[in-house]
């Protein structure tokens, strides 16, 4: 499965990043804010997008607006895939996908549409991408990944 590549014995050799390594930042930004204009669409349909560690959902939540009044909103969220919280052993609060909210992969051609990327860039771009994330996981090192 997809997600099985992202726990990680090992580090992350530097040929396993090859298509990273061969993209500037500004178009590794590029193709992560076409990614994230996807999911937002995703997200406003009532959709989750799984993305190999985690997916984004949107999630019921409670804003605090007055004392004592709470008002019901949704928030979208990333929720990491248990597998990969147990075997890095990550703490974190227990949140679950809405029942009935249907999972969706990204449509990379989609997204591609969108971009002057051909799909297969942007689709390892963003499996590179994520096995850094996994890879930083595992060395526990500081990760910090900004969506708008």
């Amino acid at each position: 499965a997809e997600m099985q590549k992202y726990l990680l014995y090992n580090s992350v050799e530097p040929e396993e990043l090859s298509t990273l390594r061969e993209l500037s930042t500004t178009e590794i930004c590029k193709i992560w804010s076409a990614m994230s204009r996807h999911i937002y669409k995703q997200l406003l349909q009532k959709k989750a997008v799984e993305i190999g560690v985690g997916s984004f959902a949107v999630v019921p939540a409670q804003a605090n607006v007055a004392e004592g009044k709470v008002l019901p909103v949704e928030r979208p969220m990333f929720i990491l895939n248990k597998p990969l919280k147990m075997f890095y052993s990550l703490e974190s609060e227990e949140t679950k996908i809405p029942e009935g909210t249907p999972v969706v992969q990204p449509d990379f051609e989609a997204i591609a549409a969108n971009t002057h990327f051909r799909h297969e860039i942007l689709e390892q771009c963003v499996q590179e991408t994520l096995l850094s994330f996994a890879g930083a996981l595992r060395d526990n090192k500081e990760v910090e990944f900004t969506f708008r």
